[in-house]
């Protein structure tokens, strides 16, 4: 038999070995598409910790504010080296850069934000000063210019409770073209409005695990224009305040205990995918050795030792194939809960939370409340 005859035989009784699963063309690109593309991501907040002085040794602390599940990364003009944030919670990153002999780093100094999702990534300046007490650093510097800055108005759109995962929306009127920040207390870092249309400057911050903010937490408004700033206490509570009920006759003493918290109630925190190697069987095996044996009989030109390493390589690289063919996926979501604990719970597909999602635990699944 011609050996380009012996070895395409060979190829089709391996095939016969395993599962027709092999994806077509188009199914590979679809594939490949899911698996780059992303949501565009976006800075919502981009701050410091400014230092008494730009000395070695001490550290300026950063927080980011952005798309969850991204990498995060600062460059500091005159640092000798860059730095990668961790996402210490969902869309929450931070990081501390320590301060070397060899940076030259100046009260001037800018520094600049990067989160990337996928392919692509967002920016944001810092602009704030890495000194404290120092001014502002201002790229453009014929921005001056602008005015006085003015604020309008400054409120918010108060949440039912203040919990994790609870949305505060903020709306700033005053000088349109500025750049307006809000800083909350308990929060890390500030927020960033968006001028929606000129003059009108809005953001929501969604409330997280770690704040600490209570009904008359103490808000402050900024707005910038060029070097120029002026800033703006909110005047209102951060939750809707249910008014006293009125009473048309005298009540019955009711008792004075507390209502017992949701402790299956959370928010979902994250959802990760899992992948699950299989395992390959003796079918892979046999037949990767009988393709591994004919062609290494027709490399050797019939030589046994060729026949025998080539069954040996063909063996392994058959059970591979079929481990690689075999694997599997699962999703797993966690919950934190209001009670303080954690729970994962594991989706043979994708579920339909998405982290921020307020959820129930009940019989081992989640539902969205």
């Amino acid at each position: 038999m011609n050996p380009h005859n012996r070895i395409g035989v060979a190829l089709f009784a391996f095939g016969a070995f395993l599962p027709l699963t092999f994806p077509s063309g188009h199914a590979q690109e679809r594939q490949q598409q899911s698996a780059i593309t992303v949501g565009t991501p976006r800075i919502d907040g981009f701050d410091v910790m400014p230092v008494k002085q730009l000395a070695a040794g001490n550290e300026l602390a950063f927080t980011l504010y952005g798309s969850p599940g991204g990498t995060a990364s600062v460059q500091v003009g005159g640092a000798a080296g860059s730095l990668i944030l961790a996402e210490v919670e969902a869309g929450v990153y931070e990081g501390s850069y320590t301060i070397s002999k060899r940076d030259r780093i100046t009260a001037q100094s800018t520094a600049t934000a990067n989160l990337r999702l996928g392919n692509r990534v967002a920016t944001s300046v810092l602009d704030d000063a890495l000194v404290a007490g120092a001014p502002a650093p201002w790229p453009g510097g014929s921005s001056a210019a602008k005015g006085q800055p003015r604020i309008d108005s400054f409120e918010v759109d108060p949440a039912a409770r203040l919990m994790p995962g609870a949305e505060l929306l903020f709306t700033l009127s005053g000088s349109p073209d500025g750049s307006a920040s809000i800083r909350i207390n308990g929060v890390n870092g500030k927020l960033a409005l968006e001028e929606v249309t000129p003059g009108v400057y809005e953001g929501t911050y969604t409330i997280k695990n770690r704040d600490r903010i209570a009904v008359n937490t103490v808000v402050t408004g900024n707005l910038r224009l060029g070097k120029l700033e002026h800033s703006r206490v909110l005047g209102r509570a951060l939750a809707q305040l249910s008014p006293a009920p009125r009473r048309t006759r005298p009540e019955r003493p009711r008792s004075a205990a507390a209502v017992p918290a949701c402790a299956s109630c959370g928010v979902v925190e994250a959802v990760n995918v899992v992948e699950v190697k299989g395992n390959g069987s003796y079918l892979g095996k046999i037949g990767g050795g009988v393709v591994g044996a004919l062609i290494g009989g027709e490399v050797g030109h019939g030589s046994t030792i060729a026949a025998v390493v080539g069954a040996a390589g063909g063996a392994f690289a058959g059970n591979e194939i079929e481990k690689k063919m075999r694997t599997t996926k699962h999703y797993e979501v966690l919950v934190r809960l209001e009670n303080g604990g954690s729970q994962t719970v594991s989706y043979a597909t994708q579920p339909v939370f998405g982290v921020g999602s307020r959820v129930k635990v009940e019989n081992g699944a989640l539902v969205q409340i």
